[in-house]
């Protein structure tokens, strides 16, 4: 088996695309949605952090999760195969897909073949990694999300704001608001369980009546040709067992060599994700039985861009991830941002190195700064990942990037470099760049000797930060006026 190192871009937003800078600062204008944040961060830190302390052998725990993991990357074509060979054997069907489109042209064909016209789905980053939604809509096929939080942000038309709690930014005022809207819901009060039954309501209409599902995978277990998810409302289960066609699409990094590996992983998973001794509901299945379950199965095993990070050996640690989110919790960047301002499927620290890896750093070249590294996200990492070593490498790659173009002549970079070679390089050009420097910023200088806000270029510093304004006298002339003085 051959892991293909294509990768087809999925077709991005340029809204979400900006620059993070650019991103974050719309959110760091909204005390509302900051508040939400801070306070879901909160609850889960506190939980986790109690469940944690239980485990004398905590740090025991994620050095095994992390060799888990290494050995399923480091035999990961060979343990791939075994998974193919016994889901296979089990009555699956296991498709490859090289890239984006791969994956959604297969999964196209096989509801085609089902005649579907709506299907549900459940747990799957992965499908909107690859933009699957608005391909299947452009089909005419409508996807329905059953996760709760999913739910809100399809009938709110929001984004995932993060990994384990995509609708973590949104209170329950506004998820009432939403759903009194989309579902045409009078009266309908804001407390957890009303807003729940008011979901439920809907998707046991969509459970019992659409014979085909999609979902993700938390893991694929080679030994047997398992599939594994973990969830927490019970959406899930319904999603995997009642439909007559189930499709499975999973990164190709999912993969665990052994069955007993669970016993690890699944403690790790819930402490670290959602601050639980174990996940609420955890389903297995392998393959089809006649009789119980769906009738036919099929999975989807994608690559797009994970085998060219398997290639690269500091980077292929970003394949550890089980997507706990505990990296986010613990990110003070985060905490301040939120998850859109990442402009990806994937936010947070650990969003910030696979994106650009997955990307090839060609759309988002300015997450591998979107850190203090103050290595938060490593301490409370379940598989150890090194986040902030991952984060310099790349921010090295950009800045070869940038040398690279700015060697062209008419580039601004290479110009302006060039200029400022000539002028630092000649002490009269110097003095007289300060003078003019001194003459040019006096209008944007305040009283207190600061300027707070600077046009043009100059904005990009002053948005975040104010500048000294320059003194009436250098230190050379100073130095010089007291030699003066001394004679």
């Amino acid at each position: 088996m051959a892991v293909s190192a294509a990768a087809d871009r999925p077709i991005l937003d340029p809204a979400r695309a900006r620059p993070f800078p650019e991103a974050a600062l719309p959110v760091l204008r909204d005390p509302q949605l900051r508040k939400n944040v801070a306070h879901a961060i909160d609850v889960i830190q506190g939980k986790r952090a109690r469940l944690v302390a239980e485990k004398a052998d905590w740090q025991a725990l994620r050095a095994s999760a992390s060799r888990i993991k290494d050995v399923a990357l480091q035999n990961l074509g060979a343990y791939l195969e075994e998974f193919e060979a016994r889901c296979t054997a089990a009555g699956g069907v296991v498709h490859w897909a090289a890239d984006a489109s791969e994956a959604r042209r297969i999964i196209l064909d096989v509801l085609r073949a089902e005649k579907a016209t709506e299907v549900i789905k459940i747990k799957t980053m992965t499908s909107a990694e690859i933009e699957l939604n608005p391909f299947l809509e452009a089909a005419g096929i409508r996807a329905h999300e059953t996760d709760l939080a999913e739910i809100i942000l399809q009938l709110g038309e929001g984004e995932p704001s993060h990994i384990v709690v995509p609708a973590l930014h949104v209170n329950r005022s506004q998820v009432r608001e939403i759903f009194a809207r989309r579902m045409g819901i009078e009266d309908l009060p804001d407390d957890p369980e009303a807003l729940t039954a008011a979901a439920r309501r809907v998707l046991r209409a969509k459970f019992l009546s659409v014979p085909t599902a999609i979902s993700g995978a938390n893991f694929l277990i080679a030994e047997t040709g398992s599939v594994v998810v973990v969830e927490s409302e019970g959406n899930g289960r319904m999603c995997l067992t009642l439909p007559r066609t189930l499709i499975t699409l999973a990164g190709i990094e999912k993969v665990l060599p052994r069955f007993r590996d669970l016993e690890v992983m699944l403690q790790v998973l819930a402490r670290s994700a959602t601050g639980e001794r174990m996940n609420p509901y955890t389903s297995l299945w392998t393959g089809v039985t006649a009789g119980d379950g769906p009738e036919r199965f099929h999975v989807v095993l994608l690559d797009n861009g994970r085998s060219g990070i398997l290639a690269r050996e500091r980077e292929r640690q970003t394949l550890r991830c089980i997507r706990c989110a505990a990296c986010m919790n613990a990110c003070p960047v985060y905490r301040q941002t939120g998850g859109h301002a990442y402009g990806s499927v994937y936010p947070g620290p650990i969003g910030a190195i696979l994106t650009p890896q997955l990307q090839g750093l060609r759309h988002a070249q300015s997450l591998p700064y979107a850190s203090s590294l103050c290595g938060a996200c490593y301490e409370v990492c379940p598989v150890k990942i090194n986040i902030p070593e991952v984060l310099i490498d790349l921010r090295a790659q950009v800045t070869d990037q940038e040398r690279q173009r700015a060697r062209r002549f008419f580039d601004p970079l290479y110009l302006g470099l060039r200029v400022a070679h000539l002028v630092f390089a000649r002490a009269w050009l110097f003095h007289a760049a300060q003078c003019l420097g001194r003459v040019g910023l006096r209008p944007f200088t305040r009283k207190d000797g600061w300027i707070h806000a600077l046009p043009g270029v100059g904005a990009k510093w002053t948005e975040t930060r104010d500048l000294r304004g320059l003194p009436q006298q250098t230190f050379h002339a100073w130095w010089a006026e007291r030699a003066k003085g001394a004679k």
